[in-house]
């Protein structure tokens, strides 16, 4: 599987635009502290979405602060709030909005969206409790491709596993990206690469998984 970005160089604005390409698919994702962008983000994935909004799927997944020594992690607020639909990303810093969003509340809390990922109930949990926001609609990708694989050992896999397993490509996970300073203001391209993969490849196991297409 090949890797690569590409900058689109927005000047003088609230966000980062990207290409992050996988193959021969590029994914545009969006970088962004500013609610605005994350609101037409949103009216975007619904507007390109319309025949599908009663069985849309989400990628999610988050990152957060990493611990300092003197902190418990379960104290570390989160960073970044990743969410994939189709080849469309948005990487949120919410550690830097000004604002929660509305349509955000909304869109997380619509019970007709399925929000995917690994442990995304828990990460559901630390948006509850850190910020409010409550994901009505959550299902675990490693639970949901035990069952249509019949694989139980994939009760315990992780997204590498579930991409090798259910894609049948090899995704690197680096540990220095996994642990790097996610609260940073501006990103690096392999954190955006990192963190935009997560969610678009929790995505694309869950549109395989439901023959959602």
């Amino acid at each position: 599987m090949k890797i690569s970005i590409r900058d689109h160089k927005v000047p003088f604005e609230p966000y980062e635009l990207y290409d992050v390409i996988v193959d021969d698919e590029e994914i545009e994702t969006l970088v962004t502290h500013d609610p605005d962008m994350v609101s037409e983000w949103i009216n975007d994935t619904k507007t390109f979405n319309q025949c599908r909004l009663h069985r849309l799927i989400v990628g999610l997944d988050v990152e957060w602060r990493p611990p300092s020594s003197s902190s418990s992690c379960c104290f570390d607020p989160i960073a970044t709030i990743q969410l994939c639909v189709a080849t469309s990303c948005l990487i949120f810093q919410i550690l830097y909005t000004s604002k929660l969003p509305r349509r955000l509340r909304k869109f997380l809390a619509d019970p007709d969206y399925t929000f995917v990922g690994v442990g995304v109930k828990h990460d559901a949990r630390r948006l509850w409790n850190y910020c409010g926001l409550e994901v009505s609609n959550t299902r675990d990708l490693r639970s949901w491709a035990a069952k249509e694989l019949d694989k139980k050992e994939l009760h315990g896999a992780g997204l590498k596993d579930l991409v090798r397993e259910v894609l049948g490509e090899d995704m690197k996970k680096p540990k220095n990206v996994t642990l790097s300073r996610w609260d940073n203001r501006v990103l690096s391209r392999d954190q955006v690469v990192y963190a935009c993969l997560d969610a678009y490849f929790s995505f694309e196991i869950g549109r395989r998984l439901s023959a959602w297409y």
